[in-house]
């Protein structure tokens, strides 16, 4: 838990100030005859207001700032020039108060990143309030910067633009998903603008420039392109011949984040195609998803046979999985756990929920009082439990899928009674028949190009899929197609050797591809060969900005 004791000023206040020409180019971006009103709504030490300040033309801008001294800074830094007025106050009650009848032509900035867990019960009041009067869900647990945005786009006059600096997270987290879907409908043309260097290195957090305008006479479906830019300076060099060169596309409510905006026109074509065929299901038709064991304390939970043997622990484990590296294929089978256990790893997953206190055994007792004595019963999970060394909700799953992945997902049949840490997704089948078909179904061209697009980009360029998020993914149907059982079981075996061997995954693709969806769904093959290409484009681009964020 992020406590507010614990936590720098910076955090507290939201204060990673933006480089001058980022500002700059937002104002400039932003700025012509038409605007008069001029709004910033966390303005900081002014970097903002010093940039529109070097603007010429009559117009009124109301810088507001909750802290007096970086207030003051911002007054020096515009000489006297009276078409500003700085505003020491909390936006949230300038806001409530005289900012409601307003309107703005131009609203710039960087709202304040302050996560849920440092704002005060009242701050996080304000904010769901912000959100329920502009026609979203009350939600107390989002980061301040969310309810600026709203909060901004409610003071947009009728013909306006907005530009602001926010988290990358806009753009897939499930938190902000109101928000795009708020933005789409609000704004009749988004431009973001993402960067492969990180902007705010000190920090570690990528952001995006929000490029948003209103446009009282405008027709038709609101619009949204993404561009990508190395830096601020490749930004301001090359952003009208990148802008010209990349068209808008119509917005889909529909689509809960906005990866496939990085793709072109024809791609995401290919995806609604795909979208709408009745040959392609949800990986939610075939199979149920739910997260891994918790433990609520793996190092005490999760032991290795030396430790479960001094114990006597062994008579109430379950086999375990409890990391990636232990799994060698698209099968998990006794030998495999075996071959973890011979190595040392953690294969055991403490159960002692079919054993009352009395039966324990003295061992099994010296155990549980030696994590007593280190405090393992301590975390909340664990205290919140009846008794604290039994863990809810065991059962063994037909098949596991990797939460975190990087190169490509990992999906593996459980061959072995074996259970899982939340390392791992835990997948149940529903009416498959063949378990072989449902990993066919997945590991296919189609099927990672349409993972790249329902996750999300983790740190260092992993690849981080959720439950829901999963079942949502398309997937060719295999299930149903009506194909002799040697061609299902020589591609398993194919692709379960090519795995264990540390061979080129695209080589079992490429057999799967050329044999499944080709020659026995007839799909064409240029659009197979398209979403082998958009699974490249997503991944070498989630996997480049992993590493440009790991050197910066």
């Amino acid at each position: 838990m992020r406590l507010r004791e614990n936590a720098t000023v910076e955090k507290l206040a939201g204060r990673y100030y933006t480089p001058y020409d980022l500002a700059h180019f937002i104002v400039n971006w932003g700025m012509d005859e038409n605007v008069r009103n001029v709004l910033e709504p966390s303005c900081g030490d002014g970097v903002f207001l010093d940039a529109l300040c070097q603007i010429e033309g009559v117009f009124r801008c109301t810088g507001i700032e909750i802290f007096e001294e970086e207030a003051q800074v911002a007054e020096n830094r515009l000489a006297l020039d009276q078409r500003f007025e700085i505003v020491v106050s909390d936006f949230y009650d300038s806001f409530a108060n005289e900012l409601q009848n307003r309107r703005y032509q131009f609203i710039m900035g960087n709202p304040p990143y302050i996560r849920y867990q440092y704002l005060s019960e009242e701050q996080r009041e304000i904010q769901s309030n912000i959100l329920t009067q502009s026609g979203l869900r009350a939600n107390k647990l989002i980061n301040a910067w969310v309810a600026f945005v709203v909060a901004s786009i409610r003071l947009m006059d009728e013909d306006s633009k907005i530009g602001l600096v926010i988290p990358a997270e806009l753009l897939q987290v499930k938190y902000s998903e109101a928000l795009r879907i708020h933005l789409m409908q609000q704004l009749n043309e988004i431009t973001v603008v993402t960067f492969n260097e990180l902007i705010f290195p000190d920090v570690e957090q990528e952001v995006v420039v929000l490029l948003g305008k209103k446009r009282s006479n405008f027709t038709g479906s609101n619009q949204i392109k993404i561009l990508e830019f190395e830096n601020v300076q490749d930004l301001n060099l090359n952003f009208v011949e990148i802008n010209r060169s990349i068209s808008f596309q119509d917005v889909d409510v529909n689509t809960s984040k906005w990866t496939k905006y990085f793709l072109n026109t024809e791609e995401i074509e290919l995806v609604n195609r795909v979208n709408h065929n009745g040959e392609f299901i949800r990986f939610g038709t075939i199979a149920s998803v739910d997260v891994g064991i918790t433990t609520g304390n793996n190092n005490f939970f999760c032991v290795n046979h030396e430790t479960a043997e001094i114990y006597d622990l062994l008579n109430i484990s379950r086999p375990l999985i409890a990391r990636s590296v232990n799994i060698p294929g698209v099968t998990f089978d006794n030998n495999d756990w075996l071959d973890n256990v011979q190595r040392g790893a953690k294969t055991y997953l403490l159960d002692f929920n079919n054993t009352s206190e009395e039966n324990l055994t003295e061992l099994q007792r010296s155990y549980i009082s030696l994590g007593e004595a280190n405090g393992e019963h301590t975390g909340y999970k664990c205290r919140i439990r009846e008794t604290w060394y039994n863990i809810p909700s065991i059962w063994v799953p037909d098949a596991f899928f990797l939460r975190r992945n990087y190169q490509y997902p990992k999906f593996v049949l459980n061959q072995n009674e074996t259970v899982s840490t939340d390392t791992m997704h835990r997948v149940r089948f529903i009416l498959v028949d063949d378990p072989r078909r449902a990993i066919l179904s997945y590991y296919n061209s189609v099927g990672f190009a349409f993972t790249e697009l329902e996750a999300r980009s983790y740190g260092g360029g992993v690849l981080e899929i959720l439950p829901r998020e999963l079942e949502n993914v398309t997937i060719p149907n295999i299930i149903d197609l009506n194909i002799d059982d040697t061609i299902i079981e020589m591609l398993f075996n194919y692709l379960n050797e090519n795995i264990r061997n540390g061979n080129n995954i695209e080589l079992a693709l490429d057999l799967i591809d050329s044999i499944l969806l080709v020659e026995h769904m007839n799909i064409d093959a240029d659009l197979v060969r398209s979403f082998r290409g958009i699974w490249h484009k997503l991944k070498n681009r989630r996997i480049d900005r992993g590493a440009n964020t790991e050197t910066n």
